[in-house]
């Protein structure tokens, strides 16, 4: 293999650090935005929770240990 000249060498390196670093600065971003879609994807799940808790309270639902619901007797 053939030496190769130190200042191509220089310029190889800068090359490839500033590829490196952009690609690190895009990985970065992109992560932040994942990471945002996340905690507003989780604000609105809860809000759903939420407003179905709601509704099965005014429906007159109650919510008993595990996953089973029944409705509570309604009064006439």
């Amino acid at each position: 293999m053939a030496e190769m000249d130190p200042k191509t060498m220089q310029d190889i390196t800068l090359v490839l650090e500033t590829l490196l670093q952009q690609m690190q600065d895009k990985f970065q971003i992109m992560s932040d935005q994942i990471i945002g879609r996340i905690d507003d994807m989780s604000s609105r799940i809860d809000n759903v929770e939420k407003n179905i808790s709601d509704i099965m309270s005014q429906a007159g639902v109650e919510e008993l240990e595990g996953k089973n619901k029944i409705p509570t007797a309604q009064k006439s």
